[in-house]
């Protein structure tokens, strides 16, 4: 068995969301919902990915102020009643393909039906931010069991700690007034991230006994123009061949965009292999059956 994604969604920012990465987590859930004949009280696991919110607020988990906003069994659920558990990974770029990981080991399991993933960033405003270098946007998957070797596959990780201060983001005192956030990049960041995902990707065709020439699609996230053209090279395609999402600015919707133009391609039938890379230097590769 595997996990099966059966709708996507995404929502770009707008004039009352760009400072909001909960309304923007919101917008996007309940349209995916709506796309797919759900209600949300049907949602057994709520899984949030994003990682920039409002205000830099780190608390409450924001799974469950979405969870309280789409109406998905917001009271307390009853002895031997339904009910939504919810929560919070945090993976950067990665956090989707984490999620996802996390829903299918749950619905393998059978103790759940149905999953929905939700993954948003939006500059925290208020000036609370120095120079926010990520595009605001929202995005859901909802997921469910699969048959027949169909869905998702054994996610694969790799990690560079050694190259842990290509990217960082920190939040601290202002004048010990304000959170500000902050952010650092070295010039050799994309090229870090397209060593990880290849080497992810390279183990995760190898332990499936494929190649690169048995996939039919490609995405990867982030979007970044450079992490592509590498991560190309490293994987001996051509840079067309891997599918990003259509904002190079994304963060943890990037692999969520990326999948959702990648699968229009593929159609009915075929492979896709999926790869993220993010801060640690972290990367995760799994393969998608359609």
């Amino acid at each position: 068995m595997g996990m099966l994604i059966d709708r996507v969604a995404i929502v770009e920012r707008g004039w009352r969301n760009r400072h909001s990465a909960l309304r923007l987590a919101v917008k996007s859930a309940e349209d995916c919902l709506r796309g797919a004949g759900r209600t949300a009280d049907e949602v057994d696991l709520l899984v949030n990915a994003g990682i920039y919110r409002d205000r830099n607020l780190a608390e409450p988990a924001l799974a469950a102020l979405i969870q309280q906003d789409i109406g998905a069994n917001p009271e307390e659920p009853h002895q031997n009643a339904h009910g939504t558990f919810s929560f919070d990974v945090a993976n950067g770029a990665c956090g989707v393909l984490t999620a996802l990981q996390i829903v299918d080991g749950f619905l393998n399991s059978r103790a759940i039906d149905c999953a929905l993933v939700v993954a948003s960033d939006a500059d925290p405003g208020r000036r609370q931010s120095e120079d926010f270098p990520f595009t605001p946007a929202g995005a859901s998957l909802l997921c469910s069991r699969a048959t027949h070797g169909r869905g998702l596959g054994r996610t694969y990780w790799k990690n560079l700690p050694e190259h842990s201060d290509a990217f960082r983001a920190t939040v601290g005192l202002q004048n010990g007034r304000r959170n500000m956030l902050r952010f650092q990049e070295t010039s050799s960041l994309d090229a870090h991230y397209a060593k990880a995902a290849a080497l992810a990707a390279g183990q995760c065709l190898d332990e499936s006994g494929l190649t690169i020439d048995d996939v039919d699609a490609i995405a990867a996230a982030p979007a970044r123009p450079r992490f592509r053209a590498v991560l190309a090279k490293q994987l001996g395609v051509e840079t067309e061949a891997i599918t990003v999402g259509d904002d190079a600015g994304m963060h943890t919707v990037a692999l969520v965009s990326a999948f959702d133009r990648a699968a229009k391609v593929i159609g009915e039938t075929g492979v896709m292999l999926v790869a993220a890379a993010g801060a640690g230097v972290t990367a995760g590769a799994a393969l998608y059956r359609f």
